[in-house]
């Protein structure tokens, strides 16, 4: 077993819905500040939020990870995705620099294309539409080279001999070293998380894989992360790359546990369906015992091959549901994957 750090991913969910204790979007975001303080105490490495636009859910990551490292000192910050089809690749490395600053370095951004979503053309609102000739996942990979470049000190605007006396190249500001490193890419195919290593960016196995050769979840993503690992070591970076995957763990030791998720049979196989036009796998819920799921982690291939996992959380059932769901994997689970 390979697991080195554990994080929780949560979707920022919020709606005024019977039962959930994230009626509104000032609900969601600030009990995703509290529960970063408390998985930082139960001794949990990273909190991680999903980005969507158009939808009751997070949306600009840089203020509440912001918000986040002001109140915590070790656990990593991070997104898993931002959706780079919407970002001003210049103000997001402003952003990312000043948050990671605020963190003393903890922020691991993930970044991608993004997933189908409520809007049509939702970024283009935003302002951003592909060049003729070019695909949202062209304009999201041009962006991305734009603000990888931009975190790099790279000269983006030329200074006004006027103000300065020389004509130079400028780069953004503030730079925060280190950041460049911790920039992951959300790869839903093989194919993708070999350019993710050609690039040099760390490699964030999606939630789901648009393609299926059915074989399992967890079997496909290892061949999509050994191939990863072997076109890093071809491309010669010097840097050992950090690997994610995100599973749905959802152990079972109390009478509200077993009300909540007792009756998750459907769930606990990988769904196979159809995702923008193509046939896509989508991983199983792991649910049951502590022990029942230790088995069933350490039969999944691509867990053991990732260094990160990220425990998919229910959000909506408040901090303290969620910090005793982290804390009972922590004690009883992690443990035992070694």
């Amino acid at each position: 077993m390979n697991m080195k750090k554990i994080g929780f991913l949560s979707f920022g969910h919020w709606k005024p819905i019977p039962g959930s204790l994230t009626r509104t979007a000032a609900d969601a975001h600030l009990q995703m500040i509290e529960l970063a303080v408390a998985a930082e105490e139960i001794g949990v490495d990273g909190a991680y939020m999903r980005v969507h636009h158009f939808a009751r859910q997070f949306a600009s990551p840089f203020p509440l990870l912001s918000a986040m490292a002001a109140r915590t000192s070790k656990i990593e910050l991070g997104t898993g995705v931002i959706d780079m089809r919407y970002e001003n690749p210049l103000y997001m490395a402003e952003e990312a620099a000043t948050a990671d600053l605020i963190s003393g370095g903890r922020l691991q951004l993930g970044v991608s294309r993004g997933s189908p979503e409520t809007a049509l053309r939702g970024s283009e609102s935003f302002g951003f539409v592909p060049q003729d000739g070019t695909t949202d996942a062209d304009l999201a990979r041009a962006h991305t080279e734009l603000f990888r470049a931009a975190i790099t000190d790279a000269g983006v605007a030329m200074s006004n001999p006027q103000m300065t006396g020389v004509s130079q190249p400028l780069g953004i500001l503030p730079q925060s070293p280190g950041l460049a490193d911790r920039i992951w890419w959300g790869s839903g195919t093989r194919a993708t998380a070999v350019s993710t290593a050609e690039q040099g960016m760390n490699l964030m196995s999606s939630t789901l894989l648009s393609e299926d050769t059915g074989v399992p979840f967890g079997d496909l993503q290892a061949e999509q992360i050994a191939l990863y690992r072997a076109a890093w070591k071809d491309a010669g970076w010097e840097r050992e790359p950090r690997v994610s995957v995100s599973r749905s763990i959802l152990p079972i030791t109390t009478d509200q546990d077993r009300a909540y998720f007792g009756d998750m049979s459907r769930d606990r196989e990988d769904q196979v369906g159809y995702l923008d036009n193509g046939i896509a796998r989508f991983g199983k819920s792991y649910v049951g015992e502590p022990d029942a799921i230790v088995k069933e982690l350490l039969d999944d291939a691509a867990v053991r091959d990732a260094d990160t996992v990220l425990v998919t959380i229910p959000n909506q059932l408040g901090v303290d549901y969620n910090a005793h769901l982290l804390e009972t994997i922590v004690k009883h689970i992690l443990p035992e994957l070694g």
